[in-house]
Parts: C-alpha cells; structure tokens; sequence
C-alpha cells in the first residue's frame, strides 16, 4: 500500500511539471467554481496569479469579450463555467483585456471534470495566446479573397503540373468549372497555335525557378481562342524545396484588338493624310488648306486637280459622320472625282457621274456634300458647283463679303434624278479670298451648346485677310477649337483659302 502511495505521489509530481512546463494555459476549478489549480503559462497568458488571487471567482474572470471586442462574455457563457455543466468547448476565441493586457486573443478548449463515476466533479479549461496566429488568419483569409476576387486567373499546380486550385475568374475566363479542372494539368487549354519548342522553353524557365512572363494563346472550353498575358512563378518551401507553380493570368483579347484596332486606324490615318494634297503653286494666287479629323480618320477632305487647259479644280466635300467609316467614303469620293475630271467634264457634270456612283456604293441615309470650283488663273476667274455643301464665300479687298457661293444642287449620293447647276464665273480682282469650308468649321459649339457659325468664320477672315492663305487656313481651326473651350471636337474641320495676290 505503501508503495502504491509512493507511485501515485511520484505520477502526481510528473504530472506537476507536466502541467508547469506546458505552453498552453491549463486552469482547473471544483464543481462550485474554485480553482484548484492553474499553471504558469495561464497565469502567464491572463495577467494574474488566478488560485492565490482569486480562489472562488471561477465565474467572474475579468475581461472577457466576445469576437466583436466590445460584449462582455456572460458569466454562465464563460468556458470554464460551461465545463463544470457538462459541456464541451472546441475551439472557442475570446479576446482578453484586462487591467494587465491592452488585449490579447486566446483559444480556448474546455471539458467536464468527472470521478470513476461519470459524475461532473470540476472543469478543464486549457487555452493558449492566439494573437499571432489570428492576425496570420486575417491575412491568410483576406488573401484567400484577393485570389477569389480578383479578375485575373489563378491556377495553382504540383510540380507535375496537375491542377490543384483555379479561382473563379479562371472558371469565368475559361469556361471550364473548378471541378472540370481539378487533377488535370493547364493543356486542356492548349491552343494548338504554339509548337513544342515554345512549351519546352517555358516548362524549362520556371522549373529552374525562373519566372515565366509572356503572351500565350489558350482556347477556351467553348473552342474560342483568348490571348492570355501570363506570369508562373515557382513555389518552395522553407527548406528550398520545389513543391508548386502559381499562373496568373490576364484576358488581354480585347486589348490587343483595340490596339489592333488604334494601330489600323494610324495606318489609315498616314494614308488619308497623303489625300491631302499640298497646296499648290499658281501665278499670281496664294493657295493654302487645312483638315483636322475629328478621330484619325474623317470624313471631310478636299484636293486640287490641275487641268489640261491651264485650270485648278478645288474640291472641298464632307462624308456624312466622321471616322473610318466616312474615312472610306471619302476616299471612294475622290477617286471618282479624279477619275471624272480627267475627262475633262465640266463640274456640274462631274457631280452628276459621282452621285451615280455614291448611289449605289451608300447605305441608305448615308450621303456626301460636294463643293467644287474652278480656278482660272490666266483669266482671274472662279466658277462653281455645289452639290449640298455649306456655303463659301468670296471677300474683297476692303474685307466686305463680296458674294456668298450657295449650293446648287443637292447632297450625293440620295437622289437618282438629282441636277446640279454650275454657276457663272466670277471675276476675282487684286487682294480679293475665297473662303471653302466643311460644316465641322461652323458647327464648332461650346459646352453649353452655342455654335462658332459663319460671322464668326467672316470676322476672323476679315481681321486676317492680310495673314498667308495657309495662316488663314490654320487660323480658322484654331479660332472654332478656342470657341469650343476644350470640348470634345465632334466633326472634321476642313477649309481652303484662294488669295489674290497684289500686283507688285
């Protein structure tokens, strides 16, 4: 007997240093509450020497608080009370702050204390300092949802490259489900657009631990084919080992196609810009123009064409809109007022042939406005036509409107039957302008929608009049772009100075 009390005595001091020397916070309490025991990691996490400070207040331990840090933990919900019930706790967090802690995390565990009998005697609570460990949480679960949420894919592979993670914009992008992907690897979206050489070489940089960054074609699980910006980097662990790799990966299909798009569009541009002829030189006339689309290609164009007997032809036209659309229309419309001045036609007719062209090569509604004028420089003479275009004007010396050139018929491209009137010559004297615009030029408007308009084109050219035809040209724009006070120019700009020069 003894002896038995010898061993129970030693078992009890083992388990006295047991107790002391664990990490964990470990408070025992009688079935009335007292605490019968408590180590020096609890005293430790806690603040106090709980059996000497306070040996019966097993249900009033001070400060603590729910998750939300501001409710106190009722006294018949504390888990050491609710052990001495018979309950079990898993698990639980409380935040602690007390008069010796600003405030701490712990976890708690806590379970029913029984004798031989199976009858409640005390209560267990063992609980450790989780401080750390819940912030590591916060971030890991805020992590977790920067990888759910964000728009790019995220797949997460072993080293053998079989799938074990995608993110739900990988399921967006791709069309494939987490569970479709799960145990297979990243060739279920192989394009078959790159060769094994390209593979090799990526499967070759990240597997020596270098990161791989570049453009990948993948197929999606409809068929259709997405451009993939794509970075994989290696993933180790802390003994250096390889054990994944992360893809991330942007959709950048749309992207490219814009930039496709701006690149065909500055193509375009180059080529229009080319259209615009450089002003010419004639005797005894200062000739200047100037067009400003409104995206990088327009609508509105004009173009001077030399003719056998001597003469210019100046035409100035607008496609209705603006931008590629009116880009190609344009181009469609000059090519077949060369062709048709070359046959020496005169303008009237010229207009008739276009419209019959335009007629069949418009959508319904769409139309162009046609200006043309031929200038006679050995007998100082302009005449006109003009098929729906915005009137021009003609200035004396003196800066006075010395007449106004109205249409004479109407826009291309609508009508079958339409008839266009070439007008009789005018006799253009010594300091004398001709002024051909595009309705982009008095169609300028402010924010608060008042129009630049033509007195103001005429106030302009009258102030400069003394000013180089390709100044004045210039000028106008930059006068209905300042009108505009940095509003979104909406239509091209277009105009055309014929000076007639002083004799000396």
């Amino acid at each position: 007997m003894e002896y038995r009390y010898e061993a129970l005595a030693r078992q009890s001091d083992a388990l006295q240093v047991i107790f002391e020397s664990l990490p964990w916070g470990v408070i025992v309490a009688d079935q009335d509450g007292r605490f019968l025991f408590s180590n020096p990691a609890a005293e430790k996490i806690l603040g106090i020497g709980i059996v000497e400070t306070l040996p019966a207040a097993g249900t009033s331990l001070e400060g603590w608080y729910l998750p939300d840090q501001v409710s106190v933990v009722p006294p018949d919900r504390l888990p050491l009370v609710r052990a001495i019930r018979g309950q079990e706790v898993v698990d639980e967090l409380v935040y602690l702050r007390n008069s010796y802690h600003l405030g701490v995390w712990i976890r708690v565990n806590a379970w029913p204390l029984k004798d031989s009998a199976g009858i409640v005697s005390g209560g267990v609570m063992m609980f450790h300092d989780f401080t750390q460990g819940r912030d590591a949480l916060q971030s890991f679960v805020l992590l977790s949802r920067v990888v759910e949420q964000t728009a790019d894919s995220v797949v997460l592979t072993d080293i053998q490259g079989v799938i074990q993670y995608v993110n739900p914009a990988f399921e967006t992008t791709t069309g494939y489900s987490r569970d479709e992907t799960l145990g297979k690897t990243p060739r279920i979206l192989k394009s078959g657009l790159h060769d094994a050489e390209f593979y090799r070489q990526m499967w070759a940089q990240f597997t020596q631990g270098l990161c791989f960054k570049g453009m990948v074609i993948n197929r999606k699980r409809s068929g259709e084919l997405y451009w993939a910006q794509q970075t994989i980097t290696s993933v180790r662990d802390e003994g250096g080992h390889l054990t994944h790799f992360v893809s991330v990966s942007q959709d950048v299909t749309e992207l490219r196609k814009k930039q496709e798009q701006e690149f065909q569009l500055q193509l375009a541009r180059g080529i229009q810009q080319r259209f615009y002829a450089a002003a010419p030189v004639v005797s005894g006339f200062d000739v200047g123009a100037s067009a400003h689309p409104a995206d990088e290609t327009g609508g509105d164009y004009f173009d001077f064409i030399p003719m056998a007997d001597g003469s210019l032809v100046i035409a100035v036209a607008d496609a209705k809109g603006h931008g590629f659309s009116s880009a190609l229309v344009m181009a469609l419309t000059r090519a077949y007022v060369r062709c048709f001045a070359a046959l020496q036609l005169e303008l009237d007719d010229i207009l008739a042939r276009v419209n019959q062209m335009l007629l069949k090569d418009l959508e319904h509604g769409h139309f162009v406005t046609l200006f043309l004028a031929r200038l006679n420089p050995d007998h100082r003479t302009l005449s006109y036509a003009s098929a729906g275009h915005v009137p021009s004007f003609v200035f004396l010396d003196s800066g006075n409107v010395k007449c106004i050139l109205d249409s004479t018929g109407p826009p291309l491209g609508l009508f079958p039957e339409s008839k266009f009137t070439l007008q009789p010559a005018i006799q253009l004297d010594p300091g004398e302008i001709a002024v051909f615009l595009t309705d982009g030029v008095t169609e300028s408007t402010t924010p608060d929608g008042r129009e630049f308009g033509a007195q103001r084109v005429l106030h302009y050219v009258q102030t400069h009049r003394h000013d180089p035809a390709s100044n004045i040209a210039d000028g106008i724009y930059q006068a209905a772009r300042t009108f505009a006070q940095g509003d979104l120019q909406d239509d091209d700009i277009t105009s055309v100075i014929i000076k007639v020069e002083r004799a000396n």
